[in-house]
């Protein structure tokens, strides 16, 4: 009973995979844009001590900004989500085609083909190059140097 349940979730799972639910509240997990985008007004807009404007403008200032850059991004997102993310797909899955059926097998391909050539040049390597630089080895084995201090 226990196995027939496993295997019922892990086909639920991997029906789900491309349905799955998504996180409203934290919608960075892995912390892609952890660094890139936290711009807040503080980090925008400061007066030095001993240079303020007066209380009020400081206040419409600050809620000027957070209130535009929220309904700014609100509407873009809107407006151009769907349609970049249509266009995200599209290009991730172009690459992954063009990984899945060109460079890989292009890659396996040259492997293949290197290894037959590999073997080749390794067999005329032992079969030419061997003898003649043993025999060389013999013949420079032979010379002796010495040196002597003369005086």
């Amino acid at each position: 009973m226990a196995e027939q349940r496993g295997d019922l979730e892990e086909r639920i799972l991997a029906k789900d995979q491309h349905t799955k639910e998504i996180d409203l509240v934290n919608r960075d997990p892995r912390r892609i844009n952890e660094d890139v985008v936290k711009v807040d007004f503080e980090d925008v807009i400061a007066e030095p001590a001993g240079t303020f404007s007066f209380d009020g403008v400081w206040k419409a200032s600050y809620t000027t900004f957070t209130v535009s850059k929220y309904w700014c991004y609100r509407l873009l997102s809107a407006a151009l989500g769907v349609p970049l993310a249509v266009l995200w797909g599209f290009l991730f899955a172009l690459i992954s085609f063009c990984h899945i059926w060109a460079v890989v097998p292009c890659i396996k391909s040259y492997l293949i083909e290197i290894q037959c050539v590999g073997r080749i040049y390794s067999l005329c390597i032992h079969t030419f190059c061997d003898p003649l630089f043993e025999a060389l080895a013999r013949v420079c084995g032979g010379i002796k140097v010495s040196l002597r201090k003369e005086p």
